[in-house]
């Protein structure tokens, strides 16, 4: 069984919170909704802290989706009280119609960045969300192959009079990357200005349409390209993967920094370990910690940033992303299992984010005396 997040939306449109009047998508009570099977997670922000009203509204939720629905979901239900004040705007409307932007980012290459952003959106489109993602890594684009879209190319469509490109669409996800532009043999030899250029066709010049989440794929470091990006666009928080070994570890302090300055002040999200341990096919129960053991776990409580999950190094893992299918479209293995814990934390760190934290806007940068300075 399979909930559709649509018809979950349409059931809560039928109840009201008691004293607001409108029902409870049109008063904004609704916030979250997350599904994955059976199971439906719905957070609710009240105005009011009466207890009785926090509970009518839980029993209205959960009556609502078991009468309109599936008389079987398991339904939880998730209240948070804001008196007096209105949920801020999620930043990210430079964009019409893209509620949250999530840059994915390492320090290091090679750490899988590109794997975790494919599958969280994967994983993301499975829990009913909409999703795009943006492959800004312009000198070593991957995420064509990794969705086995490499062959295609975004044909340009008619948006209010303007010609706009249309994002390549696989499993759910909207894509675009400068790798639909190059030959798979062509070396990208660009400057800075050139390449922001680029990326702010692919951004601003594309149809997106309506979308819950705009992954942003970054090229690892900390460079011209991610100060561009954060130029151009108001980012809703910040992914860092790392895997456990010291010198990513390192590498993903780095990029943590980057994100915590106080010009750049880009919520962090969480870190994600990847390649945590290996796990051979012919035995699955064996886990061998072959770059260290929770390296980037004891580096999120260091830096008090949320940990969002761990990754295992399994041979399919790879052979999925080489064949342009993401692990995550597969069923109870223990990779979606991990994919969907990895996302499911994710969706919860956004959500906090937006409720406890106001719109981010997007940083200035100016030059001076040779070197970039970045300001508010």
């Amino acid at each position: 069984m399979k909930l559709d997040r649509k018809e979950i939306l349409k059931s809560l449109e039928t109840i009201s919170v008691a004293g607001e009047g409108k029902n409870m998508v049109e008063s904004g009570a609704v916030q979250n909704i997350m599904t994955f099977g059976d199971e439906v997670v719905v957070d609710l922000v009240l105005q009011t802290p009466a207890l009785h009203i926090k509970k009518r509204a839980e029993v209205d939720v959960m009556k609502a989706i078991h009468e309109e629905v599936h008389q079987k979901a398991k339904v939880k239900v998730n209240i948070k009280v804001q008196a007096g004040e209105k949920k801020p705007e999620i930043k990210g409307k430079s964009i019409p119609g893209i509620s949250n932007i999530i840059a994915v980012a390492s320090g290091k290459g090679g750490v899988g960045k590109s794997t975790v952003t494919a599958n969280l959106a994967v994983t993301l489109s499975k829990m009913g969300f909409k999703v795009g993602i943006l492959d800004a890594d312009i000198y070593g684009p991957s995420i064509p192959t990794m969705f086995d879209v490499e062959a295609e190319k975004p044909l340009s469509v008619n948006i209010d009079g303007k010609s706009k490109m249309k994002p390549i669409e696989n499993y759910g996800v909207k894509v675009l990357s400068i790798g639909f532009f190059t030959k798979p043999s062509q070396a990208v030899v660009w400057r800075g200005p050139m390449a922001a250029k680029a990326l702010n066709q692919m951004i601003f010049d594309a149809a997106w349409g309506e979308l819950d989440f705009l992954l942003l794929d970054l090229p690892p470091g900390t460079g011209d390209i991610h100060l561009s990006i954060m130029q151009s666009l108001p980012i809703t928080g910040a992914v860092v993967v790392s895997t456990p070994q010291k010198v990513a570890l390192t590498d993903a302090k780095k990029g943590v920094s980057m994100f915590r300055q106080e010009s750049i002040n880009v919520p962090v999200l969480g870190i994600a370990e990847n390649m945590a341990y290996f796990t051979p096919e012919e035995l699955p129960d064996n886990k061998y910690y072959i770059f260290g053991q929770e390296g980037a776990k004891n580096l999120a409580e260091d830096i008090q940033a949320p940990f969002l999950g761990e990754i295992p190094l399994v041979q399919s893992l790879r052979e999925s992303g080489d064949i342009g299918r993401p692990a995550a479209l597969q069923t109870d293995t223990p990779l979606e299992n991990a994919f969907k814990e990895l996302t499911r934390n994710m969706v919860q760190e956004t959500v906090n984010r937006n409720q406890s934290l106001p719109p981010t806007e997007a940083i200035k940068i100016t030059t001076m005396a040779g070197c970039s300075a970045v300001k508010k």
